[in-house]
């Protein structure tokens, strides 16, 4: 035996409350996070653009090739190209919001080389030559990879587009995974 139930509506005309649609809506938080990854993203893209194609005043490849290799990294042209692209290709990547989790992975691994090589000598401070610099770029590329890039990035349909624990794992083992490798050749 069915029943039917029968709604009934008053025919009174009081305004309903308002109904959660599934239009897109921009928050301060959306925006706040894409000026993050816009700004760090794009200064460390411009970064390795230095070391790798000599623009922004920087010294181009065959010169950072010669750093790297006073610094031990043989071939020095080699290691300056992948420190460099690294660079480049992780800020455009954390800009766009595109493979967050391995553009955050390779600015980790840069900085872990650079606090190996060149400022963990030299204590905490910028300004005696420290790692402060370099702890804060590893530190954002990593919150970036744990809060995810936000909804207004490539990322933001691919499964790793939210963030997490296991895209912030990933971020740091590999970025620490290739640091290692570098710094043991």
């Amino acid at each position: 035996m069915s029943t039917k139930r029968t709604v009934h509506r008053h025919a009174r005309s009081t305004p309903s409350a308002p109904q959660p649609t599934a239009a897109f809506v921009v928050t301060a938080a959306d925006c706040g996070l894409l000026l993050i990854r816009l700004t760090f993203g794009l200064l460390m893209a411009g970064h390795g653009a230095q070391k790798v194609f000599g623009l922004f005043g920087g010294q181009g490849l065959t010169e950072t090739g010669k750093a790297f290799a006073a610094l031990g990294y043989q071939p020095g042209k080699l290691f300056a190209a992948i420190g460099g692209l690294s660079e480049l290709l992780g800020g455009l990547g954390l800009a766009l919001g595109l493979l967050t989790p391995l553009a955050a992975a390779a600015l980790i691994g840069v900085m872990i080389n650079a606090m190996a090589t060149v400022t963990g000598a030299h204590g905490l401070w910028e300004t005696d030559g420290g790692v402060e610099y370099s702890v804060c770029i590893a530190v954002v590329a990593l919150a970036i990879a744990a809060i995810g890039p936000g909804r207004l990035a490539a990322d933001r349909f691919l499964p790793w587009g939210v963030g997490g624990w296991k895209e912030a794992a990933f971020a740091l083992g590999l970025g620490g995974l290739a640091a290692a490798i570098t710094l043991s050749l």
